[in-house]
């Protein structure tokens, strides 16, 4: 079977989620090609090539993209077998028929390899791998072994986003230690596929991985799970492996607030073996808020993680959505007092002030009542219920911070300069009267100041998000013509 396998967006990483799978499907004795749309497109004679195409959504952009391409590839190949596979494959209702036939025919969500692999060998045993009437839509969620990720079938790590450091760029990896969440936080995609489960990845094939991304090149690795901490002794171990086999290489990881302080023990050891940053969902800086979203943490606590990490000389990173139904005018003013006290100013990749709360189909959100008249119609383009604050100015305002953070991308503007355009963009929106709205920016205390200048604190070169609106820029055309050039033609 001759498999195409399509990235749209992996928040700049070298795909795992589309080298992954191929390498399981290698292994099945298939023919395997993979395009990552966010560097190329796919030429004509690559998709003529396919007898099965399928495509990986494990987030809100990529799954805006992948419906477009979806569309792009069923209207030049209404006969191909065309599947969605990821987190976000399962999360939308909107895959009608189109005037040539379903758009998909199949969504596989949770742990997609087996049922993926099922998929195609189907299809080598003689079945069309269509699905007239409609998605035939797989959740799987069970226990499996990976073997390693055909990373050999993607482009090449320095096409990717770096680590940038103290003025130095090191190319960078991407693999996972598990899969799913032990939390079910109201408006997180992740608990409506898993519902509290975790799949732990073996450390043998971690480490496998990050051996092959070390022989690429990588100097850093960011281990992209919902929560390293989920299963706290797991991630010790794949820390403690990975660590004692190469012990120059430095990583990040993604950790919810409540966990950097209850596990505020292995900071010590993971600050040793190499960790610089951690990436955190402090999202707002209004306690009330914080409890409609069921964080399980407070704004204090938020201040006391950033507190822990600094002790250790790790940097925390934390992603914000400061626009949502509940937010104030208020919540908007302290959320940029809180990023200045914590001397976080270096830290914000600047689209993370422009985020708006997502409401996709069978979000936790929908059922806890907290939305209960909030809701506008359902925007099939947008993958989500409408909603509109209360008070105007808000979406106003949510509009500019996206704009600014479109041109600070654009223009690879420092931190504090976006920063300084967001909390005047704020003044000049809710002030009344001539009174300011917002005072001067708060001094954080000694305990929480890093010892880096902004400028030289740890991060990735890739500032967009995973729940952020895909830019027009993103919106390209994914397939051209063999003699067209591979970068594609912008719309």
């Amino acid at each position: 079977m001759h498999v195409l396998l399509l990235s749209t967006y992996e928040l700049g990483h070298q795909p795992l989620h589309v080298a992954s799978p191929a390498g399981a499907l290698l292994r099945a004795g298939h023919d395997v090609r993979c395009v990552d749309l966010a560097m190329d497109a796919v030429d004509s004679d690559t998709l003529c090539w396919a007898d099965a195409v399928a495509c990986s959504v494990p987030m809100h952009t990529a799954m805006r993209l992948a419906l477009a391409v979806c569309g792009e590839i069923r209207s030049r190949r209404p006969d191909v077998a065309l599947c969605l596979y990821g987190l976000y494959a399962g999360l939308d209702a909107g895959l009608e028929k189109t005037s040539t036939g379903t758009l998909v025919d199949r969504t596989i969500a949770g742990e997609y390899e087996p049922a993926l692999v099922a998929w195609v060998d189907e299809i080598a045993a003689g079945a069309s791998g269509r699905s007239p009437g409609g998605a035939d839509a797989v959740v799987s969620l069970g226990r499996g072994r990976f073997g390693l990720p055909a990373r050999h079938l993607l482009p090449a790590l320095d096409r990717y986003a770096r680590l940038a450091v103290s003025g130095e760029l090191r190319l960078a990896g991407y693999v996972e230690a598990s899969h799913g969440c032990a939390h079910r936080c109201k408006h997180c995609p992740v608990p409506v596929v898993y519902d509290g489960r975790t799949r732990l990845v073996g450390e043998d094939a971690v480490v496998a991985d990050v051996a092959q991304l070390v022989e690429l090149g990588a100097r850093h690795i960011t281990f992209g799970d919902p929560d390293f901490l989920n299963g706290p002794h797991h991630a010790v171990r794949v820390v403690s492996a990975v660590h004692s086999a190469f012990p120059e290489l430095s990583f990040d990881v993604t950790v919810k607030v409540e966990h950097i302080l209850r596990h505020g023990d292995v900071w010590p050891a993971l600050a040793r073996a190499g960790c610089l940053f951690v990436v955190s969902a402090f999202e707002s800086a209004s306690d009330e808020v914080l409890r409609q979203l069921d964080k399980g943490h407070t704004v204090a606590d938020e201040i006391e993680a950033v507190a822990v990490l600094r002790a250790v000389g790790t940097e925390p990173r934390p992603s914000l959505m400061p626009f949502t139904p509940w937010t104030s005018a208020k919540d908007i003013g302290a959320l940029l007092d809180l990023v200045s006290y914590c001397d976080l100013v270096g830290n914000v990749d600047p689209v993370h002030y422009s985020i708006r709360l997502l409401v996709p189909p069978g979000s936790l959100l929908m059922t806890s009542g907290a939305l209960d008249g909030h809701l506008g119609p359902y925007d099939a383009e947008g993958l989500g219920w409408t909603w509109e604050s209360d008070d105007p100015r808000l979406d106003a305002v949510q509009r500019e911070f996206a704009a600014i953070a479109e041109r600070a991308g654009n223009d690879s503007w420092p931190a504090a300069r976006s920063y300084e355009a967001v909390r005047a963009a704020t003044d000049t929106a809710f002030s009344t009267d001539g009174a300011p709205f917002l005072g001067p920016a708060p001094v954080a205390e000694a305990r929480l100041r890093s010892a880096l200048a902004a400028d030289q604190r740890p991060r990735l070169t890739e500032a967009w998000f995973c729940c952020a609106e895909p830019t027009d820029a993103q919106f390209r055309t994914f397939v051209v013509d063999a003699a067209t050039s591979p970068a594609g033609v912008e719309r």
